[in-house]
């Protein structure tokens, strides 16, 4: 709505808009068209309305209040059938209720003042006006509206004591020969009685339907707050539910490539001397035995995790915190069994042992207990660590000595050292070290992997360890 060119006479402009603006045409909140239940109440209150005015029509009629009217008695009643008839649409055309309501009472005013001031019709305009600020759609066509009915209103009483009868009603009321007991004569304090009490009238509709209005965008708001947080939350399961899934990725990654590495050295070894020592070849495929025993127990573990527990259960305790960032369902595995940890790398290490390949462990402790005291997330990741780069060093290296050194305290380090090259024809995809860096991200640390200045590759992770378990 623009404003006029300068000199325009008429509406002050400048007032219409801060009052648009009071009436929130700002807002991008616009109330939605009523339901059918909605509806049906609405009728159901113009038909109740309707009998509640006719009867006060009949009651007021009965004590002698209307005297001679020009408009006959079923005219009175067809005024207040046709006031109430418009409650049956004021939330599908609010504003439109509102105006022909007030149209509707200065023209009952004119020709039946008594029903006009009746109080079923009273209160009926009133709700009518409220309506219209309340459910009002545009805002700024509002501002227009009202400013109208103010104006209407304002010139017909205006009009009444120019021209009409008001002159003459307020002298009955304040008699012939008035005396001044108050602050202002009797008849200036009649006429500022009046403006005030119609202030209150159209000013309280306006005021109590802009207060029904700002209720109705706040729920709004806060449904669709509602609305946000929920969708929020749902993505939030679906990222953890990937999560869960790469962590079990990943884990099968690491379990299937240890073993089916270590069953294939064995079982090379087992062919070799299977003629010439019987007893070695023996041992060897003792050992390609518990790893594949080893390695089915292991993925079973993982996979009945997804049979048995459905994410969102999985995902009750993800704000139940193990160490930096970790939640509960991404530290271990489904609970059958306890998962690997530091205890275990010297099973792990005897296993990369092999001919011509020698592999050494040791663990270095900041104080004593420090490796007992490191959080089982953290244990398994340290264990996932050396079991992918001793894989890689079986699969992928010429290396004839590893190194693996641990180190507990303050923080836990995980370092694999070894001095071969790679060999040829033996690319990997990658992903084993990809995975092994996710998992140190995942827990706030730090992963480092690559070929070494002097010869060799050296992957080195390091974990923080939470404060709670140091001493």
């Amino acid at each position: 709505m623009g404003a006029p060119p300068r000199g325009t006479r008429g509406i002050p402009w400048s007032s219409v808009e801060r009052f648009a603006r009071f009436l929130g045409s700002e807002e991008s909140f616009v109330r939605p068209l009523p339901t059918a239940p909605e509806r049906r109440r609405d009728l159901q209150l113009a038909l109740a309305w309707a009998l509640v005015g006719m009867l006060g029509v009949e009651l007021l009629r009965a004590t002698g209040t209307f005297g001679d009217l020009r408009v006959p008695v079923l005219g009175e009643h067809l005024l207040v059938v046709s006031a109430a008839a418009l409650l049956a649409w004021r939330r599908r055309y609010p504003m439109l209720v509102a105006s022909l309501g007030s149209v509707h009472m200065m023209l009952t005013g004119m020709l039946a003042p008594p029903v006009m001031a009746s109080l079923p019709m009273q209160v009926l305009y009133f709700f009518a006006i409220y309506t219209g600020v309340a459910y009002g759609r545009d805002r700024r066509a509002l501002a227009m509206v009202v400013t109208g009915i103010v104006a209407l209103m304002l010139g017909w009483v205006a009009w009444q004591f120019a021209l009409g009868s008001g002159m003459s009603q307020v002298r009955e009321w304040i008699g012939e020969t008035p005396t001044q007991e108050g602050l202002l004569p009797a008849f200036t304090a009649a006429v500022a009685y009046t403006g005030l009490v119609n202030v209150i009238y159209f000013g309280g509709a306006v005021l109590l339907g802009q207060v029904a209005w700002d209720g109705a965008r706040r729920t709004a708001q806060v449904i669709e707050q509602a609305a946000t947080i929920h969708e929020q939350a749902g993505r939030l399961r679906d990222q953890a539910v990937v999560a869960e899934r790469l962590r079990i990725a990943r884990e099968l990654h690491d379990v299937v490539a240890h073993h089916v590495s270590v069953m294939g050295v064995q079982a090379a070894a087992a062919r070799r001397v299977l003629d010439s020592e019987p007893d070695a070849a023996r041992e060897a495929l003792s050992a390609v035995e518990r790893s594949s025993r080893e390695a089915v127990g292991q993925m079973r573990d993982l996979l009945g995790t997804l049979r048995t527990v459905e994410p969102e259960d999985r995902l009750e305790g993800s704000e139940r915190l193990l160490g930096p960032g970790v939640p509960e369902g991404l530290g271990g595995g489904s609970g059958r069994e306890p998962q690997p940890g530091l205890g275990c790398l010297p099973e792990l290490v005897e296993e990369a042992r092999d001919a011509g390949r020698e592999v050494e462990l040791s663990v270095v402790e900041e104080y004593p207990g420090a490796a007992a005291a490191v959080p089982a997330p953290l244990q398994l990741t340290a264990y996932r660590v050396v079991q992918e780069a001793l894989t890689n060093v079986r699969r992928h290296s010429t290396a004839r000595h590893v190194g693996v050194t641990v180190r507990a305290g303050r923080t836990l380090e995980v370092e694999v050292v070894d001095d071969g090259s790679p060999r040829r024809g033996t690319e990997g995809t990658g992903l084993g070290l990809r995975g092994l860096r996710e998992r140190a991200h995942l827990l706030g640390g730090s992963a480092e992997t690559g070929p070494r200045a002097t010869g060799g590759f050296q992957v080195r992770v390091v974990l923080p360890v939470p404060e709670a378990v140091r001493r």
